[in-house]
């Protein structure tokens, strides 16, 4: 069965629309008004193997927050409606990704509770004018839509750019590694509540 989702988000503020394909190839199509959030969204998609389409209007002369933040929960909207009942998934996913002196890890669980630690000291406040603030209400907003529990920790880095980097492909690497699906589980909810 296919693990497709297409949801969209239309208030005062955005209109979004995301596309999701978490058996995909790492294919992207953005049109969001904000370079770095989608060069960090290309990040996720080729690492997590998910195609990823999204299309976002936004009030971006106020600033970025309200776009970054309904970007997160239409995405979460979106994988949460795409992963659908959950069997047969490994639910868990971990990763660890270095760019040169730069480390990150991200743990997900599809475990149907929302839950996010984040902990990413960035060493610049903005990145390409982005506001690295924002990485955070992006997380949020995927994590209370996505119904998981997401641990984001870099653990090391000097330059933001890696940090932030390192940080968007090991969330794309867990995702993957969560959603796999495994032959042995077919049918089979992984949580011994009988339910995700």
């Amino acid at each position: 069965m296919a693990r497709k989702a297409t949801v969209s988000r239309d208030t005062l503020e955005t209109q979004i629309t995301a596309e999701v394909d978490l058996d995909g190839s790492g294919t992207v199509e953005f049109d969001t008004g904000i370079p770095f959030l989608e060069h960090m969204l290309d990040q996720v998609a080729r690492h997590g193997m998910i195609d990823l389409r999204i299309k976002a209007v936004g009030d971006l002369h106020i600033d970025d927050h309200h776009t970054v933040e309904d970007i997160g929960i239409t995405l979460g909207q979106a994988v949460a409606k795409a992963a659908g009942s959950k069997t047969g998934i490994f639910r868990y996913g971990h990763a660890y990704v270095p760019l040169d002196e730069a480390l990150s890890r991200v743990v997900v669980d599809f475990s149907g509770r929302p839950g996010l630690t984040y902990q990413v000291p960035f060493t610049r406040a903005s990145i390409g004018g982005f506001d690295v603030d924002l990485f955070l209400e992006f997380f949020q907003g995927f994590v209370n839509h996505a119904l998981v529990t997401l641990h984001v920790d870099n653990l090391r880095g000097d330059n933001s750019h890696h940090q932030a980097e390192t940080v968007f492909k090991a969330f794309g690497r867990a995702m993957r590694m969560a959603l796999t699906t495994d032959p042995r589980m077919a049918g089979i909810m992984p949580s011994t509540k009988g339910v995700l």
